[in-house]
């Protein structure tokens, strides 16, 4: 029974007309690629130059004929009711709503017009598809967030149910929350675990610890794919270590759609299928490939809500082996509001300190996770998660190697933690700075 896609079309969205689109999409040449991704992001910003009065408004007198020109939306334009950016043809009750999860200091509600998040799913399906993961069947161990509200809670209880699903929220990552979600491995025929990254990292940890190997005990696991966090290399090294099997990295917004997905070969391939991402610099303007920049997106097939030329917040790299048709993601450096500005007058991704504290502090498996805090222009709080504190001799380690890679003098407070302050959603948010930029 195809309960999945059912679901989805009982409520609206034309998930079997949205497949066939994008097979046909996917059937157009390496060759006219190109020709289809000019076309469709000139229609898209046609239809809301037309129909759509808030984006008329942004756009002003602007000559659209020439991309680089149009202006780049960000998050805080569109922190405004939602029927002032609403297309003129769209009413709230015929649209897809949701909210952003905030994790970037500047949530808002959003709309898609039901064929677009109908292609949003075809999307996903047919990534995870190439996996051989079928929603219908494939039976998935959830490591995410829940509403801790009665109608919340059991709202997303269902869609558990209907989208072949079990869930461990991970707001209690204790030990014996820990066993319980190994017991459930040991009775439950998993197919693949999804979640947020740094949850399944920190129950490989746990099972690193007790020398066990997942697939030896839950057998028909297949694959672990992680989302919403940043996915270190050490991280998933282990994770396949301990799983025994694959890890593919998920990078999506709920605003958008999937936006890159790991496939068999290992590459981090990008959406372009119903996205244009770009990676530009600070003037707005398209980065070489192989160099870092702040990625900006258009959904090409958005009709209810114009998401055009918008800035999700994160920064990265496309590979220079990059086409039109398939571009590749080399790197997900993090996001532009996570930038760390050091005495020197120098400003590094937020990431970047966490990662080189990262190498030293989880050399012997005692630190289970860690979070930075910069709260002062010198001053970078870490709290921990450990079996026992750090000896003055590792934390002299860690300055020695912070000194050594980001700069000299600066001061580091450690604070060790029975748990670390999660979001709502249930994402952990592993660098942030508390200094006025």
């Amino acid at each position: 029974m195809n309960l999945f896609e059912n679901t989805l079309k009982l409520n609206g969205f034309p998930i079997a007309e949205a497949k066939e689109k994008l097979a046909k999409i996917k059937q157009i040449s390496n060759e006219n690629f190109g020709n289809y991704i000019f076309k469709s992001r000139n229609e898209i910003v046609a239809y809301h130059l037309q129909n759509n009065p808030f984006y008329k408004k942004l756009i002003g007198n602007i000559d659209v004929s020439n991309w680089e020109k149009i202006p780049v939306m960000t998050k805080r334009h569109l922190q405004c009711p939602l029927e002032e950016r609403l297309s003129n043809s769209f009413k709230k009750d015929a649209v897809y709503i949701n909210k952003t999860s905030g994790s970037s200091g500047t949530p808002f509600i959003f709309a898609k017009d039901k064929f677009c998040h109908a292609l949003t799913w075809a999307e996903i399906i047919d990534r995870f598809g190439a996996l051989g993961i079928n929603f219908n069947h494939s039976l998935q161990a959830r490591f995410y967030g829940i509403p801790l509200d009665f109608k919340g809670f059991y709202k997303e209880r269902i869609k558990d149910f209907f989208s072949h699903r079990y869930r461990f929220p991970v707001f209690d990552l204790s030990e014996e929350k820990m066993e319980i979600i190994l017991k459930s491995f040991r009775r439950r025929k998993f197919d693949y675990i999804n979640g947020y990254t740094s949850s399944i990292v920190f129950f490989a940890k746990f099972l690193r610890d007790k020398n066990i190997i997942l697939n030896k005990i839950c057998p028909t696991l297949k694959y672990c794919i992680v989302t919403s966090e940043m996915l270190f290399d050490d991280d998933k090294k282990l994770m396949e270590e301990v799983f025994g099997v694959p890890v593919i990295n998920e990078y999506g917004a709920s605003e958008l759609d999937l936006i890159a997905f790991t496939n068999n070969e290992n590459e981090f391939v990008v959406n372009s299928e119903t996205l244009l991402v770009e990676i530009l610099d600070e003037n707005d303007m398209a980065v070489p490939l192989g160099n870092s920049g702040r990625i900006v997106i258009t959904s090409l097939y958005n009709k209810a809500h114009p998401m055009i030329r918008y800035d999700i917040g994160d920064i990265g790299v496309l590979s220079s082996a990059s086409t039109d048709k398939k571009p590749i993601l080399e790197k997900l450096i993090g996001r532009t509001n996570d930038m760390a500005k050091l005495p020197s007058g120098k400003t590094i991704p937020g990431l970047t300190f966490y990662y080189v504290t990262k190498s030293i502090m989880s050399n012997d498996g005692n630190v289970k996770e860690f979070i930075i805090e910069q709260t002062e222009l010198d001053t970078f709080k870490i709290q921990y998660v450990a079996d026992k504190a750090l000896s003055q001799q590792e934390k002299n380690a860690v300055q020695k190697s912070v000194f050594e890679y980001l700069e000299k003098d600066l001061k580091l407070i450690f604070e060790r933690t029975t748990v670390l302050k999660r979001s709502k959603s249930g994402k952990l948010k592993q660098f942030v700075s508390l200094v006025e930029k």
